[in-house]
């Protein structure tokens, strides 16, 4: 191009991004070529300082927030230590009383005939232990291992006589003691012969040899 006579010449270098100007005259001036100079303003150059922007992977036109996030891995912690034992455990059993009853014996008294004793039972248990402590208690056997003894008792029925100690026999003690088939009215009586130890207080030695209801 052509204009005031000066010959412009411009060259752009596209591949290597230089722009190369060179300004023809005939006339050339100096001072206007260093005007023209300066009015071109000069091309950035990259630096080795710049930083270099990476492009995020993944597919460009999936968003952001359907992209998969990593999880972060759970901390892990030692497994519980379960042990399992049996223990066993002794019971005591109650023994069982039984009573019968006896006319041998005064009335009102007991007379053990049989001892009792107590039985043994043996309980089995299967216990879980979790870290040391106990957590599950499950029984798996029960067995006698000493049987009861069942302990029997006497109970006297007989009824006993209090006897009056002025007479040799058993002369009974009451308000009054006739000897028997006599014509007294008692309440009391008594077969003899009767020896008179003592004082015949019921006046049952009528002849006085001490010997009552001899008659």
């Amino acid at each position: 191009m052509i204009v005031g006579g000066v010959l412009l010449s411009f060259f752009l270098l596209c591949c290597s991004g230089v722009a190369v100007i060179g300004v023809f005259a005939e006339n050339p001036d100096p001072d206007q070529a260093r005007k023209s100079a300066g009015n071109v303003a000069p091309q950035e150059q990259p630096t080795a300082d710049a930083p270099v922007t990476v492009a995020p992977t993944g597919s460009p036109s999936e968003p952001a927030e359907n992209r998969p996030v990593p999880t972060p891995a759970a901390p892990t912690s030692a497994a519980p230590s379960v042990q399992i034992r049996n223990e066993t455990e002794s019971r005591t059993i109650r023994y069982a009383e039984r009573t019968v009853r006896d006319p041998s014996i005064a009335k009102g008294k007991r007379v053990v005939r049989t001892r009792g004793v107590n039985g043994v039972r043996t309980l089995t248990y299967e216990i879980t232990l979790t870290d040391g402590a106990e957590t599950g208690r499950r029984l798996v056997r029960s067995v006698v291992t000493r049987q009861p003894v069942t302990q029997v008792v006497a109970v006297g029925t007989r009824e006993e006589r209090r006897c009056d100690p002025n007479y040799g026999g058993c002369v009974p003690i009451a308000s009054d003691v006739d000897c028997a088939g006599g014509s007294g009215d008692g309440p009391a009586y008594v077969s003899g012969p009767i020896r008179v130890i003592g004082q015949d207080i019921y006046k049952l030695d009528r002849d006085g040899d001490g010997w009552a209801c001899d008659d």
